[in-house]
């Protein structure tokens, strides 16, 4: 269960077929997120376990699940950039129901990033599945 936008992004990362190119690609979605206000860059919205500095800004308003969010490192950014295609605009309800490990192995990303990032995306996996618990 995936969003159009997830979908859009799985339909580029077949197109190209270099890693490296689709490393470009998440760099470059991460360069067009629009940065999130220093305001919002506190402790309540920091995301523990990441090795970037990463916070994430979750609204769950009207009952579907929409974030802002921003690191310091632009392959973070860009990884934020896929989360948000793959969450953005869905009831909250059915947040939980998304299998982001296996949509995020569509992309071949589980294979590709250091443990260290493979370590941030869960938590910033984490962080969404509880807010949408929560809600």
């Amino acid at each position: 269960m995936a969003t159009d936008a997830f979908e859009e992004i799985a339909d580029t990362f077949d197109f190209l077929d270099d890693w490296e190119d689709r490393y470009r690609h998440v760099i470059d979605m991460g360069k067009a997120m629009p940065p999130l206000d220093d305001a919002f860059k506190v402790p309540a919205t920091k995301v523990d376990g990441c090795a970037s500095q990463v916070w994430l800004v979750p609204n769950t308003d009207g009952g579907v699940f929409t974030f802002k969010g921003d690191s310091d490192a632009m392959i973070v950014r860009g990884l934020i950039a896929v989360l948000h295609a793959l969450y953005s605009g869905v009831p909250v309800a059915e947040v939980n129901k998304i299998d982001a490990h296996a949509e995020l192995g569509r992309l071949g990303l589980n294979e590709h990033l250091s443990a260290q990032r493979s370590n941030g995306v869960r938590a910033m996996i984490e962080r969404i599945r509880q807010t949408a618990a929560a809600a």
